[in-house]
């Protein structure tokens, strides 16, 4: 075959290397000589307003329209063409999966595939988690958990490219505030549920009432907490992240003991707990900056003014939060919790469906034509 062609034409002769597009150029303009050489009886005529009496030896013409916005004078070239160079459209969305951590059953640790824009904000995903969860897009706060705690939190004016790479994504609602008078406080709850967990000397004591918000000046109002259990040298995470509302002014000894009743379920059975010292320590997550502890010797550690700090960070989108990893001992994490690793989260039939659309790209011929054919708008002066 290149014998034969390089007699036709010089550029193919010798034993280098030739570009595969250009051979087949050459050849189909070959194929449209030899085709327009043929017995005129073979012409077919077209009428008079498109090419002229009869199309002889006419290749394919494609028609260009160009329509001034401002006095809609339309202008058409027609253009031959042996081939065309088709674009391949992009895909405008990636998949992205969010475990939703919410405050209802059906929705809580279940993990979602979303389609979202390549170019969007997260905003438009705080919408869209909103949507699949059935709750107001005020509610949801967007953070990312790695195997070893919380990295950060997304806010709205964020862009989406880098969302969930660093680490899995999840998505968190808050429950609902309790007004005073209307239900008991985390804190008073705390100290019911904690009753299977006895310290030496008796069981826990009630909070004192002197040391509540209330009575604390600077110390009013509550405070959201995003919690995460780590235990052992690499801080591997265990449990599910916890989310709930404190008192500002509750000491150390409360908020320990209202940490100890969220992880009532994953306790096991009836443990006794000895002496009255921290359990594990709370280090502030998230953050640019190096992390603080908070002290078993504040009074009020929420009111720390690194707490402040991460509250004021933490507005860009969803209610103001901050986010807490509790560190166990090694030991003390496995007397108490056995060998409790990460949640377990179920996926959901969309993680699967967004993975298929998402998992290889391709388009039909005629999704191709119709971006080559797409209307654009061009910046030219109009003619006078």
């Amino acid at each position: 075959l290149q014998n034969i062609v390089s007699k036709h034409s010089a550029q193919f002769r010798g034993n280098a290397q030739h570009d595969a597009l250009e051979f087949l150029l050459w050849l189909l303009d070959r194929l449209h000589e030899d085709l327009g050489a043929a017995s005129p009886t073979q012409h077919p005529c077209v009428p008079e307003e498109v090419g002229g009496p009869c199309w002889e030896g006419q290749v394919v013409h494609t028609t260009s329209s160009l329509t001034c916005p401002h006095c809609l004078k339309q202008s058409n070239t027609f253009d031959p063409f042996l081939c065309i160079s088709l674009p391949i459209p992009l895909r405008q969305t990636r998949a992205l999966n969010v475990t939703l951590v919410l405050q209802c059953e059906r929705w809580r640790f279940v993990r979602v595939g979303l389609a979202v824009p390549l170019l969007g904000t997260v905003a438009e995903l705080r919408e869209m988690v909103a949507r699949v969860g059935r709750i107001p897009p005020e509610q949801v706060i967007l953070a990312e958990v790695s195997p070893r705690g919380f990295l950060r939190s997304l806010g709205d004016v964020e862009e989406l490219g880098a969302a969930g790479e660093r680490a899995p994504l999840y998505a968190f609602q808050p429950p609902p505030t309790c007004h005073t008078g209307a239900a008991p406080s985390s804190l008073a709850a705390a100290t019911a549920r904690v009753a299977l967990i006895g310290w030496e000397g008796g069981p826990c004591p009630p909070p004192a009432a002197a040391r509540s918000s209330e009575t604390l000046p600077g110390a009013a109002g509550r405070i959201l907490l995003l919690l995460c259990n780590a235990a052992g040298a690499q801080l591997a995470r265990f449990g599910p992240p916890l989310v709930l509302w404190e008192e500002r002014g509750i000491s150390w000894e409360q908020l320990q003991q209202s940490i100890l009743a969220q992880l009532r379920a994953l306790l096991r059975g009836e443990v006794q707990v000895q002496g009255t010292g921290a359990l594990f320590r709370i280090r502030l997550a998230g953050g640019s900056a190096p992390c603080p502890y908070l002290s078993p010797q504040d009074p009020r550690p929420l009111c720390h003014p690194a707490v402040d700090r991460a509250l004021r960070l933490s507005g860009a989108g969803g209610p103001p939060h901050v986010k807490l990893m509790v560190e166990w001992d090694l030991s003390t994490k496995e007397r108490l919790f056995g060998d409790i690793q990460e949640e377990v989260v179920q996926d959901a039939e969309s993680v699967r469906l967004q993975q298929e659309a998402h998992g290889q790209h391709s388009c039909t011929l005629e999704e191709c034509f119709q971006l080559y054919t797409k209307e654009e708008q061009v910046l030219v002066p109009c003619p006078r």
